[in-house]
């Protein structure tokens, strides 16, 4: 499925100091400017519909957000398929959320901007509750879930990242938020100090984050992850906090 999605900020101004450069010769004037920003954003996504979507034609559905990991990067939206939710719809587990999972371009990683259009494009064709939109996702899903949930807090009831990592001078915007984080401990790809430090540093501001470490996995610690149903039993105890909804539309 494709999407597309402008984003714009304020109209186009020039503000600053009333002192312009060629009256003071040999000086340094400070100015500051402000001008709208057109851009521009798509991308693939498959999505997976619970079983009684259309039978309940009123009904709002929760939302799981799965960002893949670097090895299924590209334009064939079968690689979203090896891992993770999409994996499992795959085998033929029936998930109560609506499953949205985007495909990372190759060479890339996954942009806010683009994953804040996808955002609004579903939630605006289908039936979503935003009141229970869950985020996931797997190495540099788990970087990509860390960053948008920072940038985004409001738009989430809960995420779970896994084997990823992220800025720990950045999460007093996930105070509020219920994060369950997933590492092995023998992983040789992404150290597992990456996590433990977004948890500690989480654990500082008073957040009751939850950390599972599968002592004796490796890089591959989303396997064991997914198929456990008390992930998703997890997610759908949530709710987003009421005062960060305005941040989140």
């Amino acid at each position: 499925m494709r999407f597309q999605w402008m984003l714009g900020a304020a109209a186009v101004a020039l503000l600053g100091s009333p002192v312009l450069a060629q009256d003071k010769p040999g000086g340094q004037v400070a100015e500051s400017f402000e001008r709208e920003i057109k851009k521009t954003v798509k991308g693939d996504f498959l999505i997976a519909l619970p079983k009684d979507y259309e039978k309940e034609a009123t009904k709002k559905f929760p939302l799981l957000i799965f960002l893949h990991g670097a090895g299924e990067r590209g334009s064939d939206l079968e690689m979203v398929k090896k891992h993770g939710p999409p994996k499992l719809i795959t085998a033929g587990k029936e998930l109560p959320f609506i499953v949205v999972s985007p495909q990372c371009p190759t060479n890339e990683r996954w942009s806010v901007d683009v994953l804040n259009g996808m955002y609004k494009h579903v939630t605006k064709k289908y039936r979503v509750d935003k009141e229970r939109v869950y985020l996931t996702g797997l190495s540099m899903g788990g970087f990509g879930t860390w960053e948008w949930a920072i940038d985004s807090p409001g738009k989430f009831a809960a995420i779970a990242p896994i084997c990823g990592g992220g800025d720990p001078k950045k999460v007093a915007a996930l105070k509020e938020m219920p994060v369950w984080v997933f590492h092995g401990g023998k992983d040789p790809v992404v150290p597992i100090k990456l996590s433990q430090d977004m948890v500690d540093a989480l654990k500082a501001i008073g957040s009751e984050v939850k950390f599972t470490i599968y002592p004796e996995a490796g890089h591959d610690s989303w396997t064991e992850t997914y198929d456990n149903p008390e992930l998703f039993k997890w997610f759908l105890q949530y709710t987003r906090k009421a005062k960060e909804k305005d941040k989140g539309e």
